[in-house]
């Protein structure tokens, strides 16, 4: 029988690239994003994520095989902490019931090399906790100044989204139940989320300086789709709270050996 996902983000960018490849596999996905899929909700709301979950189990029938959570924003607001990590969370946690009848149940959700970069403690401390009213009221401070403070945004949402990912991956609910939880990190990928950054050859020199990607550079979608697919098949049985970089080496030319 072939395999039934549910993706967020399903529209553009890394999204659409999985869930092309994954439907050329002859996969089912049920896609959601804002606009052009077969779910359209709203992920930075509570609302949203409730109808995501309601949709998803009455288009499943109330069982699935995969959760890919992908939709994200990188914007210096708000919002990108309501999707990227709030809205992600919900999406994993409130699909997870979903997943109990299947024989091979997988999860994975992308984060970023943005994790290694500078971000803000007190917004990462907030989002450890949980506590979104709060998490959000720290970053409309941070979004005040969109050029440095607002910048910390994203790299805190998706930092506090690996370790999270490092927490609940090991715990009952998830290696206890048979779900290999994992997450992909890529560097920088060619998608309309970039686009304004890598216009000009000088802006992908100047990005490329703070993203170092010495093995071919910037990557195209499928890059980060070939990986997800890969995590959430039946192949990977034993991967449980890995955040693997995607990012042409990012992460070995900043962190070098620190990681051991």
């Amino acid at each position: 029988m072939p395999r039934t996902s549910v993706l967020t983000g399903a529209a553009s960018g890394i999204g659409k690239a999985t869930k092309d490849l994954l439907e050329q596999r002859d996969e089912r996905v049920i896609g959601v994003d804002i606009h052009d899929a077969e779910v359209v909700v709203d992920l930075s709301t509570a609302e949203g994520r409730a109808a995501l979950v309601q949709e998803a189990g009455r288009i499943s029938g109330g069982s699935i095989d995969a959760v890919y959570a992908v939709a994200g924003l990188a914007v210096p607001a708000p919002a990108t902490v309501a999707v990227n990590f709030f809205g992600t969370v919900a999406t994993l946690e409130g699909l997870r019931p979903l997943l109990a009848g299947s024989e091979a149940p997988r999860a994975v959700l992308v984060s970023s090399m943005a994790a290694l970069l500078p971000g803000d403690g007190e917004l990462v401390a907030l989002l450890t906790d949980g506590d979104e009213s709060a998490a959000m009221a720290r970053a409309e401070v941070l979004a005040r100044d969109p050029v440095t403070t607002g910048q910390l945004i994203y790299a805190s949402a998706k930092l506090a989204l690996s370790r999270w990912v490092r927490r609940e991956a090991a715990t009952a609910a998830w290696a206890g139940a048979g779900i290999p939880l994992n997450a992909a990190a890529p560097g920088i990928i060619a998608t309309p989320m970039t686009a304004g950054l890598i216009a000009t050859a000088e802006a992908r020199e100047q990005l490329l300086h703070v993203v170092p990607m010495p093995l071919n550079g910037i990557a195209e979608p499928i890059v980060v789709a070939r990986l997800l697919a890969w995590l959430n098949s039946e192949e990977n049985t034993h991967l449980c709270g890995q955040v693997i970089y995607v990012d042409g080496g990012s992460d070995a030319v900043l962190r070098g050996d620190s990681v051991w």
